[in-house]
């Protein structure tokens, strides 16, 4: 798939961090059973390659990209692991150009205007908006809007569920990402219905 195809099948993305691997396969089937179809699974744990597989096998239908890829090392080990997608929190030149290379649906990170026109001129359209909130929100896409009307964005990074129907309203936002339905803490504790009631409410606000 393309990665406007996936973004075109989400409404809010949930970013995941998955510390321990027989977390995944419960936490990948109450996502799907609350209607979400594509996740982003954080390459921050040391069992994050091998819990990528176990949500895919758990949840067939569920869309499940990387995201923290930083190097060319992390694009290979992550496609290895049968990453749909991959997603960068930022964008050097050489990741853009490795992500590129690899032919993967990708959505580098970018925070400026600067960032976002050079990954353009690469090719990417689509792009994640990080942080979102701290680097200028719902203000700072709408003024983009105007002088890069051909680029779509996945804002992530502090918005909550109150804020994401805000953006979601925008012309040039595809999807959300959203850590607020599936938290560290409730991960931990293994609250598998409140995440599927999360879930539920998120695949409402497409």
């Amino acid at each position: 798939m393309q990665i406007e195809e996936i973004l075109a099948a989400a409404s809010v993305i949930p970013v995941l961090e998955v510390a321990e691997l027989d977390q995944a396969a419960p936490l990948a089937r109450a996502l799907a059973a609350g209607g979400l179809r594509v996740v982003e699974l954080t390459l921050r744990t040391d069992c994050a390659l091998d819990a990528l597989k176990a949500m895919q096998d758990a949840a067939p239908d569920l869309i499940v990209g990387m995201g923290t890829v930083r190097t060319g090392g992390d694009i290979e080990e992550s496609l290895a692991a049968g990453a749909a997608f991959l997603v960068s929190p930022g964008a050097s030149l050489s990741l853009l150009t490795a992500f590129a290379d690899s032919g993967a649906a990708s959505l580098p990170g970018v925070a400026t205007a600067s960032e976002a026109m050079s990954a353009a001129a690469l090719g990417f359209k689509a792009l994640k908006f990080f942080p979102a909130e701290p680097a200028g929100g719902l203000s700072y896409l709408k003024a983009l809007a105007g002088p890069l009307p051909d680029i779509v964005f996945c804002p992530t990074g502090s918005i909550s569920a109150e804020k994401a129907p805000d953006y979601l309203a925008l012309a040039n936002v595809a999807c959300v990402g959203g850590s607020w339905i599936a938290t560290k803490q409730a991960i931990a504790k293994g609250d598998w219905t409140g995440i599927e009631d999360n879930a539920r409410r998120a695949a409402k606000m497409a």
